[in-house]
């Protein structure tokens, strides 16, 4: 990988000083900052000057989100295919936090990219190896969905509340007369009155999601009756 400075100049332009320089803005400002123009300009040099290198705007984000995948280290364990594949996630989870952008590229590409496409392809080879059926992984793939990359989105938005104690307290006491559950949830758990781990709560759904599958290779699962919506 090359390394990049802002004022580079255009003698020393090249594929790699782009994607460098464009990971950098987008670290900065997201993937609207790094747009032809911004990173042109943090490369003094023109717009054009990139589409001898980039073919355009698209082909710029895939090279970017391709040198991220690149950069998520290989793990290597003789445990089973579910701790293998629990860490080769971990460790997306860790290069995605550090490139926050790359959540939104990967979710909004037309296309996969080659190296989406290895690391897809290498997830599915551990549970092969782990003896799972092609039918298993499929699913079990679709359940991962984005959290083979190590994000998910929150559904469990947080109710606002007066900061006036006394509105506070009567908003509380007509949230738990609507929502009981809601309200027994979040006051009696152990986390009480706390953040969620986020960490914590992606391990959870995630173990679930490995040990279910396990489970059901352990009962040799087939699917005899495709499930349908009516």
């Amino acid at each position: 990988m090359s390394s990049s400075t802002p004022g580079s100049s255009r003698s020393r332009l090249d594929r790699d000083l782009i994607v460098d320089m464009a990971i950098s803005v987008a670290d900065r400002q997201g993937l609207e900052g790094a747009s032809m123009r911004g990173v042109a300009e943090r490369l003094n040099v023109t717009p054009m000057a990139l589409y001898k290198h980039v073919a355009n705007h698209s082909e710029l984000i895939d090279l970017m989100l391709d040198r991220v995948i690149d950069g998520i280290p290989a793990v290597r364990s003789e445990a089973d295919w579910v701790e293998t594949t629990r860490a080769r996630i971990f460790a997306a989870r860790r290069t995605f936090a550090a490139h926050a952008w790359a959540r939104e590229a990967i979710e909004t590409r037309p296309r996969a990219t080659p190296r989406t496409l290895h690391y897809m392809d290498s997830l599915m080879a551990g549970m092969f190896e782990g003896g799972l059926s092609a039918d298993l992984v499929h699913h079990t793939m679709h359940a991962l969905s984005t959290r083979m990359w190590g994000f998910t989105r929150d559904v469990l938005p947080t109710p606002q509340v007066p900061e006036d104690p006394q509105q506070r307290a009567q908003a509380m006491a007509a949230f738990a007369a609507s929502y009981p559950a809601i309200v027994q949830m979040a006051t009696t758990s152990p986390h009480a009155g706390e953040a969620c781990d986020d960490d914590a709560e992606f391990a959870f759904a995630l173990d679930l999601i490995l040990a279910g599958a396990q489970r059901l290779h352990e009962r040799g699962w087939t699917r005899s009756v495709p499930v349908r919506m009516s």
